[in-house]
């Protein structure tokens, strides 16, 4: 049978050379008992191909059933595709023949298989290899004939790599791929198909057929069309019903199409970056470290600095040990004297009141050997760091993982990673 038999018997418009391609191979591997995985976008008509390979295969004559994986619960799918017996659940009050089991000799269409449960993937695996299945709540082993036929708008190989979906599974299904074009890749189709669909809506509301303008027919033809055939055959039955002159032009098109569609169906972007109080962004843990260990190192080269000025004149130590008082007593409240409805607000530095009798006594420390002050710049390596930091958070916690992880910020998987990474013997 040729494409164009096949295209007229089944309703099929359109003469992209993807669309061919998609039906030449369905035809070519129809009267083969091969699995088939027929990939495309939700809309773009994938059900259809699935009856084209049953229809012209050695089981035309023997059952066909469409079961939409996505629409069965978890709970319950095993039953519905395997049965079940009396009492194996709450609610299994009688025996229940499966789908692998009613369809046997015939063919069976597994649609958005992406969203079948692992466990019923590997039954499903055991079926495709052996013919064999067992009844939920029984031990006893049945053989079934039934023909796989798969269909998914998801990458099932990038789900192999999630471990969403069984990676044995998928080659077993994928013996022969089926790439079913989304319509936004046929553009030459979509007037077709509108007029199509205009005709035979035409014909079931009694009214004349919708007429496009050039200008329409470029809308038409340049609009994404996210929903594929099926959006495209609801656009046309909203205008055979709700225009009330069939003539349409390109602006009145626009009223019936989603303004906010994207027609390039891009990405969308997601900030997987944390955020911190001052609106800087940090990708990793790594350049959180980073900024955290140049602020310690500034911070200790301040006080270096200090500390060599208190050395060189004795006596600035105490008009700062003076001054640093005279703030500490203005800055700070004793807890009693709050009044009922005063807040404590957190403070992103510790105030320490210095004691009054000491308060202004100068620190001074002689040395014979110091006679000038030397910055010695400290070691920058990020994995020195981590390393004493971590070693830290363990003699902290006595060893204990968990709490040092709490204490680092970090997961307990990340902390024993690091461990191994390191070499830290805790």
């Amino acid at each position: 049978m040729d494409t164009q038999s096949i295209k007229n018997r089944f309703g099929i418009i359109g003469n992209s050379p993807a669309l061919n391609h998609a039906l030449n191979v369905a035809v070519q591997v129809a009267n083969t008992d091969l699995s088939v995985l027929i990939n495309g976008e939700s809309g773009v008509g994938k059900e259809v191909f699935s009856q084209i390979i049953h229809a012209l295969s050695a089981r035309k004559h023997n059952p066909f059933i469409a079961v939409n994986c996505g629409a069965i619960p978890e709970g319950t799918i095993d039953s519905e595709l395997f049965g079940h017996e009396k009492g194996s659940f709450t609610g299994a009050v009688d025996s229940r023949k499966g789908y692998f089991e009613t369809v046997n000799g015939g063919t069976i269409f597994l649609d958005e298989i992406g969203e079948m449960p692992l466990g019923t993937q590997a039954r499903l695996l055991r079926v495709l290899e052996t013919g064999e299945y067992i009844r939920v709540g029984s031990s006893k082993v049945q053989k079934t004939d039934v023909r796989v036929i798969a269909a998914t708008n998801k990458d099932l190989l990038e789900f192999t790599y999630k471990g969403k979906f069984r990676e044995d599974l998928y080659y077993r299904l994928n013996t022969v791929p089926i790439r079913v074009p989304a319509l936004r890749d046929r553009k030459e189709d979509i007037p077709l198909l509108f007029r199509k669909f205009s005709v035979d809506f035409a014909e079931r509301y009694k009214t004349a057929p919708v007429q496009l303008d050039e200008d329409a027919r470029n809308v038409l033809v340049n609009y994404g069309w996210p929903g594929n055939v099926r959006e495209l055959k609801n656009i046309a039955e909203q205008i055979s019903v709700l225009s009330v002159d069939k003539n349409i032009t390109g602006r009145e098109l626009q009223i019936f199409l989603p303004q906010n569609n994207n027609s390039n169906r891009l990405p969308m972007l997601v900030a997987s970056n944390t955020q911190n109080a001052n609106g800087n962004d940090f990708s990793n843990e790594r350049e959180i470290l980073y900024k955290l260990f140049f602020d310690m190192k500034k911070d200790v080269t301040e006080l270096k600095k200090m500390f060599a000025e208190i050395i060189k004149n004795p006596s600035s130590a105490a008009v700062a040990a003076a001054y640093a008082h005279d703030n500490l007593m203005n800055d700070y409240t004793p807890i009693g004297e709050l009044q009922p409805n005063t807040s404590i607000q957190a403070q992103p530095y510790v105030q320490v009141q210095a004691p009054a009798a000491h308060a202004a006594q100068p620190v001074i420390m002689e040395h014979e050997d110091i006679h000038e002050h030397e910055e010695v710049e400290e070691s920058l390596n990020i994995m020195d760091k981590e390393k004493e930091l971590i070693i830290k958070a363990l003699k902290k916690h006595k060893g204990k993982r968990k709490d040092a992880a709490l204490d680092l910020g970090i997961s307990e998987r990340t902390l024993y990673r690091k461990l191994k990474e390191y070499d830290i013997d805790d």
